[in-house]
């Protein structure tokens, strides 16, 4: 294709929602106040919007820390201003989920990329997986109304509990919490023995959502 043709095909979309998606991989947010985001995952912006990282690890978004040394967590930037700001995370899918108002997720902080700052939320721990992870296990608990954009490796599959599930693929879950065991008894595909294997059982009703992908293996 020629250069117009190039520049018509991918230029961004106009579009009256505040999270849009520009492709699988790109997020366009329309920035009037302040919105969180995951630090380092801005690949554009425009308009007049500034940049600020939290560090700390009590309250607000600064509780997606908890300390900057340990990179631990999910670090996570508020971008104030207005203007269009442009995200994507190491080419994972970008998947909106609006929440309506009494609707709820918990989704793993590190497939966290944004959300609609009207959003309530707390950031939680597992304690017997936090330190189980070299990038820790902190999750983030939002309830609507409110849109979050989460990322994927791939396309999630999205399952409904009773469903065991793997912590490196894990990315979300509604409705249901999960009772983390220890399996000492997995092999590997060669039949040497794998060590202490983590499993989170969900039961009950909701949805667990799961990625064709062990992030922290």
């Amino acid at each position: 294709m020629n250069v117009d043709e190039f520049t018509a095909a991918h230029e961004p979309t106009e579009s009256d929602d505040a999270f849009q998606l520009e492709n699988s991989y790109t997020l366009d947010v329309t920035v009037d106040g302040t919105v969180p985001a995951k630090a380092g995952t801005m690949v554009a912006y425009t308009g007049d919007l500034s940049f600020t990282g939290k560090s700390s690890a009590e309250g607000g978004v600064t509780g997606f820390l908890k300390e900057a040394a340990t990179n631990e967590g999910t670090p996570i930037m508020e971008v104030e201003g207005r203007g269009h700001l442009f995200l994507a995370d190491d080419e994972k899918k970008v998947q909106l989920l609006d929440l309506d108002a009494g609707e709820s997720v918990t989704v793993n902080g590190e497939d966290v990329l944004a959300f609609d700052p009207a959003l309530d939320y707390s950031i939680t721990s597992i304690d017997s997986l936090a330190g189980a992870f070299a990038g820790g296990f902190t999750n983030v608990a939002l309830e609507g109304p409110g849109t979050v954009a989460l990322t994927t490796h791939a396309d999630p599959v999205v399952v409904e509990p009773p469903v065991t599930t793997d912590p490196s693929a894990t990315v979300a879950w509604s409705g249901t919490s999960p009772d983390v065991s220890v399996n000492k008894n997995l092999s590997d595909l060669v039949g040497q023995e794998s060590g202490e294997r983590f499993q989170m059982a969900f039961e009950g009703d909701g949805f667990v959502v799961v990625q064709p992908c062990e992030e922290f293996a």
